[in-house]
């Protein structure tokens, strides 16, 4: 039987939680077999901005940090799990890539 390999992504880290906590519903009650949620390493993107906007005064900066979760969910592929799955409500801030193997 083919494995769905489900990555969730986002900036928000309860969403992706969500949506895991879900698929992992969807697959406990269909008896299907599953593995994760698995953490994948979070990305975070740093930027250093100066505060004042000549270069006239004190040198201090703004520090901005945006962090990217990853997590990976794979469940059995059976049919009936997939279409449940294909019919969770999704955010708008969160991206599932979803491939069969």
């Amino acid at each position: 039987m083919p494995v769905a390999r489900i990555k969730i992504i986002s900036r928000n880290a309860k969403d992706v939680a969500a949506i895991a906590r879900q698929i992992i519903e969807i697959a406990k009650a269909l008896n299907v077999k599953r593995k994760g949620p698995v953490p994948l390493p979070t990305r975070r993107l740093k930027i250093a901005t100066r505060k004042t906007p000549a270069a006239d005064g004190s040198h201090t900066f703004d520090h901005w940090e945006m962090r990217i979760h990853k997590w990976l969910v794979e469940i059995d592929g059976s049919e009936q799990a997939l279409r449940q799955v294909m019919r969770i409500p999704v955010p708008d801030s969160v991206q599932i890539e979803m491939a069969l193997s």
